[in-house]
């Protein structure tokens, strides 16, 4: 018999006429968010992800954008509603590349990146270097919903920012104003500033004053990762739902775990040993999207790095670091698969896999939720 479970107060949020279910976003994160990982979270969602979104694809460079100069264009049609997010600094480029995309590609919708902290994107006066030109985001939200109401009215705008560039110069509900009046119809919101990069704890309190002034959907990110955190955030904060993005790399089921507390269900429950099945999955989609076995071993091994953070075995603070080492320092496929099957027939029964004990997903050494320090 399934235990029923609290449902949070919003579990699904309208996209114009869509109805998106569950009320949860992958995020997009340069260098993780390709095809075969969303793929992979999809199918160990069971198909229930809400809203996907490309990797970010760059528009500055080229003299003229095309479509195929950027590997980051390609999504299934099983990854629907999806939608593909762009960054720059020239109105003009984003908006012919968001032209362009939405008459070629024909994606669900069109975000723009006011949000990636990144020295390359950001110090060049683009992601979160937008929040130190409010006039110049303005005129970009202008000019991109321009060209889909002149090419693809029924294409959704939508916009990731981040609260502010410093702790000194706080604007996002400016740039809740902007993006209002300039035709975007959800904005995510990130709750750090550009300055604290992924350091610290995301001010969720930002957030839900954000949420609490919207006339549109508001997307709350940082630091969900389990069905816990994700209901305090909607239920708490306001938001109509929430975008995760580092926790999916540490538990890439969380998606399914979160449709299936809002449909009323017990959330799934991973084995040590269903963890570890993760890796030849991920492994066959990644050469089936055409990786070579090094880029596909990679990708493997930056999943480990931080799945493997949630394997506890009690009474031994090393068994995290033990798997986490064997699988980091294989050298080739045949050596990582052959020591993936050396855990499962071993120590893996004796592990529990438990991310959501994780609350700083960064990599610092917290393991404990307390009460006041993720939110308040």
């Amino acid at each position: 018999m399934l235990k029923v479970v609290k449902k949070p107060k919003r579990v699904s949020f309208r996209l114009r006429d869509r109805e998106i279910f569950p009320n949860t976003i992958l995020s997009p994160m340069d260098g993780v968010t390709d095809a075969p990982f969303r793929r992979l979270c999809r199918v160990l969602s069971g198909n229930r992800m809400g809203l996907l979104v490309s990797e970010f694809v760059p528009t500055d460079g080229d003299a003229v954008f095309r479509l195929d100069g950027h590997k980051q264009l390609k999504f299934f049609p099983e990854e629907r509603p999806f939608g593909v997010q762009i960054f720059g600094r020239f109105p003009d480029k984003m908006a012919e590349a968001a032209r362009k995309i939405a008459v070629e590609l024909h994606p669900d919708f069109v975000e723009v990146n006011a949000g990636c902290p990144a020295p390359k994107v950001a110090g060049k006066g683009s992601g979160s270097g937008l929040l130190r030109d409010l006039p110049r985001l303005q005129e970009i939200l202008h000019e991109v919903r321009s060209a889909l109401d002149s090419s693809c009215p029924e294409m959704p705008l939508t916009l990731k920012c981040r609260i502010g560039w410093d702790s000194e110069s706080i604007n996002v509900m400016e740039t809740l104003k902007i993006a209002e009046g300039e035709g975007v119809e959800m904005l995510t919101v990130h709750g750090r500033t550009r300055l604290q990069g992924y350091n610290g704890l995301a001010d969720w309190n930002w957030i839900g004053k954000v949420a609490a002034a919207a006339k549109i959907p508001v997307i709350g990110n940082g630091d969900v990762n389990s069905v816990a955190t994700a209901r305090k955030c909607i239920d708490d904060y306001g938001v109509a739902g929430v975008s995760i993005g580092r926790g999916a790399m540490h538990n890439p089921w969380l998606f399914g775990q979160i449709a299936d507390a809002w449909e009323g269900l017990e959330p799934k429950e991973i084995s040590a040993t269903e963890a570890l099945d993760v890796f030849p999955l991920y492994y066959k989609f990644k050469l089936e999207d055409g990786s070579t076995e090094l880029g596909a071993m990679g990708r493997l091994k930056q999943l480990a790095a931080r799945l493997c953070k949630g394997f506890v075995l009690d009474g031994a603070d090393d068994a995290t670091m033990q798997v986490r080492q064997s699988l980091l320092t294989a050298q080739t496929a045949e050596e990582f698969f052959e020591r993936l099957e050396e855990l499962r027939n071993g120590l893996a029964k004796e592990l529990r896999y438990d991310p959501s004990r994780l609350v700083n997903l960064n990599g610092a050494k917290e393991t404990e939720i307390r009460e006041g320090d993720q939110f308040s």
